[in-house]
């Protein structure tokens, strides 16, 4: 009887019965395994990818947390530099019972279950994959307990990993927020300019929350329309302090901005944070796929002022508006330094996609004179100099200057390069019938 027994136990064994089965149905975790030593914190390179409003919830400090709904889907993204095979594990953990999760590379998906309590690796297993970003998404499929899981990193290793392999690995937020993209126009006369005029046209679905679409930049301040939320758009006007200081209560009162006026509804006051000084916006509803133009004036002034000037033309309008006119103490200079840029100032929106066309860009010289802005050159902020993110293009296209940041596409441009968009007519602007 002993002996049957001692049989039938060493068939169940060969059988895989019990704890050490294998992997039914690619439901049942695989060990991890040690090479997977390449860590991806979720905190800063994933996001709820069908409903950003919840980022701010679900995508905390220490990872994806509160994670209940099912209709919530999370995806993390890594940028290979070479193809191969992807293997991936997630450090994660369930509050309570079991949580089966699938999670999808290129096309593929392999279901995980979670049954450990506190965090551990476990592993999803080899995805073939090629060079570029990849996007890691982890859907929930069922839980017995409150959240689907608790996921702490990725861990992830194998042939397509390896030195070229890049994500945000500090810096979150910015990281989060995504590169900041920027045009430099070289000035195209050495005579004093007064007038910076741009035009602006965002391309349909581009408009995403959190995006600055800046047209008219100088030396001092910046000037161009932003997404602040689903409801509000705003066309703003902003002129730094020459005091350097983050906070606008610190600076010197003859180092102040001074509003001199401002345009119908325009609201004004200070900012900070990014230096400080005056700002002003119109809250407007301003559309995609539509061109709307951009016109400032900066003229030295009596006291070693400067005088900062912008106006916001809608075609809708039919006419220019004054949205501000502020007084810059210690500074005596006209426009310099014409620059654009595009932003995401909302790292929940970091995930998605903008671009804007930059078209028809002239300065008007203190002489009389137009003169055509048909060149620019491509550079980008820190974020990208790090290489913390590689989604960043610039170019021409359509016979327009364009920029594009945000949303992990694969093509980017170089810092340093140089475009020539196409030629165009100079603007007809009657300065003295400005509001």
């Amino acid at each position: 009887m002993k002996q049957l027994l001692i049989v039938a136990c060493f068939s169940l064994i060969l059988l895989g019965c019990g704890s050490s089965s294998p992997q039914k149905n690619n439901e049942e975790p695989l060990p991890t395994p040690p090479h997977l030593t390449t860590l991806v914190a979720t905190a800063a390179n994933s996001w709820v990818i069908n409903d950003p409003q919840a980022n701010e919830s679900m995508i905390t400090e220490l990872g994806v947390r509160q994670w209940q709904d099912a209709n919530k889907r999370i995806a993390s993204y890594v940028r290979l530099g070479t193809a191969g095979e992807l293997e991936l594990a997630l450090q994660a953990n369930v509050s309570s019972g079991k949580s089966v999760l699938d999670v999808t590379i290129n096309g593929t998906s392999k279901r995980i279950t979670l049954t450990n309590t506190t965090s551990q690796q476990v592993y999803v297993g080899k995805f073939a994959v090629s060079a570029g970003y990849q996007r890691i998404e982890i859907q929930g499929i069922s839980k017995d307990g409150a959240v689907f899981a608790d996921i702490d990193q990725l861990a992830i290793g194998g042939s397509a990993v390896d030195s070229t392999t890049q994500f945000i690995r500090d810096e979150f937020y910015w990281g989060r927020r995504g590169p900041s993209v920027h045009l430099s126009y070289p000035s195209p006369t050495s005579t004093a300019i007064d007038y910076f005029y741009s035009e602006v046209t965002v391309p349909a679905g581009q408009d995403v929350i959190g995006s600055y679409f800046m047209a008219n930049g100088f030396g001092q301040g910046y000037f161009g329309m932003q997404v602040n939320s689903a409801n509000e758009r705003r066309v703003l006007f902003s002129v730094w302090s020459p005091n350097n200081a983050d906070d606008p209560s610190q600076i010197p009162a003859d180092e102040r901005v001074v509003l001199l006026r401002k345009g119908p509804n325009v609201n004004t006051g200070e900012f900070g944070n990014e230096g400080a000084g005056g700002q002003s916006y119109l809250i407007y509803p301003w559309q995609a796929n539509t061109t709307y133009r951009f016109l400032l004036k900066a003229v030295p002034t009596e006291g070693n002022n400067t005088d900062y000037s912008a106006w916001f033309y809608a075609p809708q309008a039919k006419q220019w508006q004054l949205i501000a006119s502020f007084r810059r103490p210690k500074t005596n200079t006209y426009v310099t330094s014409m620059h654009s840029f595009l932003e995401n100032f909302l790292p929940d929106y970091g995930n998605q996609t903008r671009s804007a066309l930059y078209g028809n860009g002239w300065v008007h010289s203190v002489d009389g004179q137009w003169h055509a802005l048909r060149q620019a050159t491509f550079s980008f902020d820190d974020t990208a100099r790090r290489k913390s993110r590689w989604d960043y293009q610039g170019g021409v296209s359509d016979g327009k200057f364009y920029l594009k940041n945000g949303g992990f596409f694969n093509e980017f441009t170089a810092e340093g390069s140089s475009f020539t968009r196409g030629a165009t007519d100079a603007p007809v602007i009657d300065f003295s019938q400005l509001p």
